[in-house]
């Protein structure tokens, strides 16, 4: 099943405590998110569940002409040792983007063209079991981002959970991120929808948490 897990329990190979944001008032409408929003509470939270990680914002990168920036990377500390490249989507980046398809080259081209850089080394680790990098596009929990990821659930859900990089293992992940209001004790945390699990399906909305803001988006969207 779906669960809503924490990075820092992701990294390591487990699965976390499923926890409720903040409950809001029955009806009340949930606000349009910024990217900016989530980018802080993902910085308030890699700094609370690891020990002086290495964060940068935007990112960019360039090879041959293939160039970008990546919303969040980060890099925790031995002995860890984990990377995190970070695409964060809000309302304002699903209204003006010309679909899934441009979202998802985007998150491609992150993929195959960061570690191209010169400027950025993945790290091999010896003897560790489990993902080492994780590729994260992850989207606001919003009537708006809801709606878009539903409409096109067949396009992100095919999206294969496992590869590597440079011969590094990793994993992708497309999600909605869950406990917000816990990231500044690292308890931020998300729900993947390219699995073994559909958004709509059942399963997805046992995962979902009582009273959580996607709870509420998921009431408030039109799917």
């Amino acid at each position: 099943m779906n669960e809503d897990r924490s990075w820092r329990t992701l990294a390591r190979g487990g699965i976390g405590t499923r926890t409720a944001e903040r409950i809001y008032p029955a009806g009340q409408s949930i606000e349009p998110m910024r990217e900016d929003v989530l980018a802080t509470a993902a910085i308030e939270h890699f700094e609370a569940a690891f020990e002086d990680p290495e964060i940068s914002l935007e990112e960019p990168y360039d090879h041959y002409g293939n160039r970008g920036a990546v919303d969040l990377y980060v890099r925790t500390r031995p002995p860890e040792r984990i990377e995190y490249l970070v695409e964060l989507k809000a309302d304002p980046a699903v209204r003006m983007a010309g679909g899934a398809n441009e979202i998802l080259r985007q998150y491609r081209r992150m993929e195959r063209y960061f570690y191209e850089d010169d400027a950025h080394d993945i790290r091999k680790r010896l003897g560790r079991e489990g993902p080492a990098l994780y590729l994260l596009l992850l989207f606001a929990p919003t009537a708006n981002c809801v709606e878009h990821v539903h409409e096109n659930r067949r396009l992100y859900g095919s999206i294969d959970a496992e590869l590597t990089v440079d011969g590094v293992p990793a994993t992708r992940k497309v999600a909605f991120l869950a406990n917000l209001d816990d990231a500044a004790v690292g308890g931020l945390g998300f729900l993947s929808v390219n699995g073994e699990v559909e958004i709509g399906s059942a399963a997805f909305e046992e995962a979902v948490p009582d009273g959580s803001r996607l709870a509420e988006a998921l009431r408030e969207a039109d799917i």
